[in-house]
């Protein structure tokens, strides 16, 4: 037996050499390496139809020709060295890289370039042909939502399949679970195309399977993944991220026994609680427990989980101190606790993660100092201390850090961490820094002149300190700085050229709200091609900076109040078309504004406000979205700007053009800006009515039109804009009624200002239902009748807290949020003065109805309005008293109810509006003593006047003057006993005289009484047409 076994071998290993003997003779090449393996033809044609049902913009495919008979050299495409079998295909295209030195507009590139590389379409059946394909990769493709397809799980020599961020949608089909050879597995970042699994049960037929990614594939109705997921003999690595696991049944014993990696980040889990067979994993080197929601402490049964090289828990809502436990992970590379609420101090015993290399403690509520300990960390390459309240010198970290930590550390950052201090000198130990981020904090001094050794540094921020004192010239010596940033610090003096010197990557530049000034030649070429400059209140001027016409790929700019006074050069206006940005505003730039190309991105932002430009309005660019050209000298009539290009949608959001000197009628165009949000036309000198296209405004929100020349009465289609928060169209010559339909329409309304023109008739009831009102003025009109007692309706008059955000005058952010305007502003009479609200207007609440013609009581009502600051009810015809409980309106600082016919005593409870600085009461039918109290006792007299009151601070104190007390005794009748009699005849006898000596003469001559009559006539027009134009 054994010599058949022996023969057999030996003959086979004969058959063999034969065989290979033949090959070589028929194929000389083989021996020399020129063999050439070429494609079998089915194959070539199952590709080929393959690509037929692929859309391919970017013409990947261009190798996958007819014409090329062997497809092992097309793209993508792998072949076996011997047989020419297809056994891999690369298909993946390549996202765009997204990291903090990624400018936008080079984000934006790589954006279009991975949009127009994606192949879109659907999988062809003709991949079954390819029956020894074991890689299969379409990731980062479009197949539009469709289901994966189920002849997938018929390749049966597929070992790899990665269909990630493809966009697959619908069911899983379990048919996968035939692929017996498959170890890699990748289903995962199908982000809202709805993939989902019943079941995960076919995942047992994978027993060779070691990496699985169902990220953000719906497994909540997959009750049993945890149960399969146990049973697979080979799996190391696991994602299911973002997979709503939910109601997961417990499970006697995990068998996870070779998992390295598990990610459970921003799943759903039972009673957001680590599930505890999580704790069992010992081997486990990585794992994600961010975004799930966990609450409370870190579980103590995490601390048995000593092999773990990567922690992430970041994005959760711990909020107890950072366990001591913790610090014994020696192995522990990657730690990231961001972005939830610890609390406490960090322990010296951090220095025990000697492994370390990235620490994250960012975004929590850590306080006193860091460690000296953490300096012992010689491996650490990254810290992340953001967003704590370390209450520490900034030279005492760089200390600590100086020891082994300087030699290797590449990021260091704490923004808004509470430094101070002073940097020093040995900042330029850590040669090794890419970012140093250190804004938002209270550091002080000059920058040191060691930051020139930071040979590897690309991004440096030191926004929002107190950084003093001159830029060094050093900086000039960072060759690979891409991002700086100096904004709001105190900085001053000359920057030239020098510091520029071998700035060659740098792209962003921001360095907004310090005291330097730009010093270089107009010929002056820099050496870099900036993407965003900002450079706001810099001295720039007074020429316009020449060199900005060099920057080819200037995205964003900010040279707002610089001090430029100089027309804009034409090459300038041509490189507008590239800007997402643009803000000159708030200089002296004279001249025309050119016709705004047609080219500009997608949501742009022009701020040219506060200039001195003439002519008349540009045409723009439909792309535009936020354009203020206000406070300039444009003329003109802008029906060329509203009309031009009509059947072309405009995308703008913000349009100011106040104060200018712009004219005439506006035109009826409005129906193609259906996307404006906010409009600004006051301060010019429009004519006309409002247009009734402009109801076709529904997302408007702000409508100013203040202090024109306007007339007509309120278009009705103004009803069609249900999104208004203010409407201003105070000062112009509107007539009609006062519409009662802004109840049922405009129910958003918060600002209401109508002062100023000549409406009539009564205010209607209809307006106390528009409960979110909190400015209401329709002073100086010829309103008539009564005050409504309804006004107890203005619900957001009632709340006397103050709104810490800015809602419903939200900031209008402009770029990178480096910069941001208030674009709701108010001019208001409050305190007897005409003041502008913009940044706190969210926090006013007034009424003014003075100057009309209202007549009646005060009504009770009113009192209730608790949160109401100012109430001027002046010059009408009010009558009866003011409402005794007026002092509930406590939050009130202003009140004028001057020249009124209001009667009776000033109400004790006045006294106690201990936030009234202002208040006048002049010029009614007020009797009484004034009551007492400090608030009311420290106005002004004047507040008075006009009225029978009495009592500081007025000088009449409510007692008899000039009049001597009598002591009568008994003999006083005996020696004067006619005196007093003869007072009285006296006075009778004046009285006779006088009244005959001034009518006798009328009684008597007819001439006279007519004379006398037509002068009394004459005084009393003269008197009305005095007291009209004061009024």
């Amino acid at each position: 037996m054994v010599m058949d076994g022996s023969l057999r071998s030996i003959a086979i290993t004969l058959t063999l050499f034969l065989w290979l003997l033949t090959i070589v003779t028929l194929h000389p090449k083989l021996c020399s390496g020129e063999f050439e393996v070429r494609c079998i033809e089915s194959e070539r044609q199952a590709l080929l139809k393959f690509k037929q049902d692929l859309e391919d913009p970017s013409n990947r495919l261009a190798s996958w020709a007819t014409t090329d008979e062997d497809c092992c050299h097309w793209l993508g495409v792998v072949c076996h060295n011997l047989t020419g079998h297809v056994h891999q295909l690369h298909l993946r295209s390549v996202p765009p890289s997204d990291d903090q030195f990624t400018t936008d507009d080079q984000y934006g590139a790589q954006l279009e370039a991975y949009k127009r590389s994606r192949l879109v379409g659907k999988i062809n059946p003709s991949l079954l042909d390819l029956k020894y394909l074991t890689y299969l990769d379409l990731s980062y493709n479009d197949f539009c939502g469709t289901q994966i397809p189920k002849f997938l799980g018929s390749m049966g020599s597929l070992s790899y399949l990665n269909l990630s961020n493809a966009r697959f949608g619908g069911m899983v089909p379990h048919q996968l679970g035939n692929l017996s050879n498959m170890y890699y597995l990748d289903l995962g970042g199908n982000y809202g195309y709805n993939l989902y699994v019943l079941s995960l049960q076919w995942l047992s037929g994978l027993p060779l399977l070691q990496h699985l990614d169902l990220s953000y594939v719906d497994l909540s109705q997959a009750s049993d993944w945890l149960q399969v997921t146990n049973k697979l003999p080979s799996l190391l690595k696991m994602w299911l991220s973002g997979c709503y696991l939910g109601f997961t049944p417990l499970i006697p014993n995990t068998n996870f026994s070779s998992l390295t990696t598990l990610d459970l980040s921003s799943t759903t889990l039972e009673n957001n609680l680590i599930p505890k067979w999580v704790f069992g994993l010992h081997n486990l080197v990585s794992l994600d427990l961010s975004s799930i929601g966990f609450h409370g402490s870190i579980p103590i049964d995490l601390q048995n989980m000593t092999s773990l090289r990567h922690l992430d828990l970041s994005y959760n809502f711990f909020n107890s101190s950072i366990p001591n436990w913790l610090y014994n992970f020696s192995h522990l590379e990657f730690l990231n606790l961001g972005s939830n609420n610890f609390q406490g101090t960090i322990s010296s015993a951090i220095g025990n993660l000697t492994s370390a290399i990235r620490i994250d403690f960012s975004g929590n509520e850590l306080n006193g100092k860091v460690p000296r300990s953490l300096g012992n960390l010689c491996n650490l390459r990254e810290i992340r201390f953001s967003y704590n309240k370390w209450n520490q010198k900034i030279f005492e970290l760089l200390e600590s850090l100086s020891r082994c930590v300087s030699h290797g550390l590449e990021t260091l950052e704490m923004n808004d961490a509470r430094l101070s201090g002073h940097l020093i000198n040995e900042l330029g130990q850590f040669k090794n820094l890419v970012v140093l981020s250190l804004g938002y904090n209270l550091i002080s001094g000059p920058i040191p002149w060691s930051i020139g050794n930071l040979s590897s540094l690309r991004s440096l921020n030191l926004e929002t300190n107190q950084i003093n004192g001159t830029l060094p010239q050093c900086f000039g010596q960072l060759s690979k700085l891409e991002y700086l940033n100096l904004d709001s610090n105190i900085l001053e003096g000359v920057v030239s050229k020098v510091h520029f010197a071998n700035l060659m990557r740098l792209t962003t530049l921001v360095a907004s709200r310090n005291r330097l000034t730009l010093e270089v030649s107009d010929k002056w070429v820099p050496p870099f091609q900036l993407n965003a400059l900002y450079l706001r209140s810099w001295i720039l001027g007074p020429k316009f900076p020449l060199w900005f016409c060099s920057q080819k790929h200037l995205e964003f700019l900010d040279i707002s109040n610089t001090g430029i006074s100089d027309v804009i050069p034409h090459l300038f206006w041509n490189l507008s078309s590239q800007f997402t940005y643009l803000n000159i505003s708030h200089n002296h730039i004279h001249g025309n504004i050119p016709h705004i190309p047609m080219l500009l991105s997608m949501s742009s932002v022009i701020d040219m406000s506060s200039n001195q430009f003439i002519g008349s309005l540009p045409y723009i660019s439909p792309n535009v979205s936020f354009l203020d050209l206000s406070d300039n000298k444009l003329s003109g009539s802008i029906s060329h700007f509203l009309c031009y290009k009509m059947n072309e949608v405009k995308h703008m959001k913000f349009l100011n053009l106040r104060k200018n000197l712009l004219s005439g009628e506006i035109s009826d165009c409005w129906e193609m800006w259906q996307s404006l949000f906010a409009l600004n036309l006051g301060n010019n000198n429009f004519t006309g009515s409002i247009p009734i296209s402009i109801g076709s405004l529904v997302a408007l929100s702000y409508l100013h039109l203040q202090d024109n020349k306007f007339s007509g009465k309120i278009p009705l289609s103004l009803k069609n804009c249900e999104q208004l928060v203010a409407i201003d169209i105070a000062k112009n010559e509107f007539v009609g009624s006062i519409p009662s339909w802004m109840e049922y329409n405009l129910s958003k309304l918060v600002i209401l200002n109508l002062h100023s023109n000549n409406f009539h008739g009564y205010i209607p009831k209809e307006l106390c239902l528009l409960t979110s009102l909190q400015i209401l003025d329709l002073s100086n009109n010829k309103l008539s009748g009564s005050i409504p007692k309804c006004v107890y309706n203005f619900s957001s008059m009632t709340q006397a807290t103050y709104h810490s955000s800015n809602y419903p005058f939200l900031l209008y952010q402009q770029s990178l949020g480096y910069n941001s305007i208030p674009f709701e502003s108010e001019l208001l009479v409050i305190k007897g003065k005409v003041l502008e609200y913009s940044t706190i207007l969210q926090m006013v609440k007034i009424i003014d109805f003075s100057k009309n013609n209202l007549s009646g009581e005060i009504p009770r009502e009113v009192t209730s309005l608790t949160g109401l600051q100012s109430l001027n009810l002046s010059f009408n015809i009010l009558t009866g008293r003011i409402p005794e409980n007026i002092g509930d309106m406590r939050s009130l600082e202003s009140i004028d109810f001057s020249v009124n016919q209001l009667s009776g005593q000033v109400p004790e409870s006045m006294s106690s509006l201990t936030f009234l600085s202002h208040l006048n009461l002049s010029n009614n039918n007020l009797t009484g003593r004034i009551p007492s109290g400090t608030q009311l006792q420290s106005l002004n007299e004047s507040s008075f006047f006009g009225n029978k009151l009495c009592g500081p601070p007025l000088i009449d104190n409510c007692t008899i003057k000039d009049v001597k007390p009598i002591f009568e005794n008994k003999w006083s009748k005996h020696f004067h006993p006619l005196k007093l009699d003869w007072f009285y005849v006296s006075m009778a006898l004046g009285f006779v005289v006088g009244f005959w000596v001034v009518l006798g003469p009328l009684l008597l001559y007819k001439q006279w009484r007519i004379m006398y009559f037509q002068f009394l006539n004459h005084l009393g027009y003269k008197l009305w047409s005095v007291v009209a134009q004061t009024w």
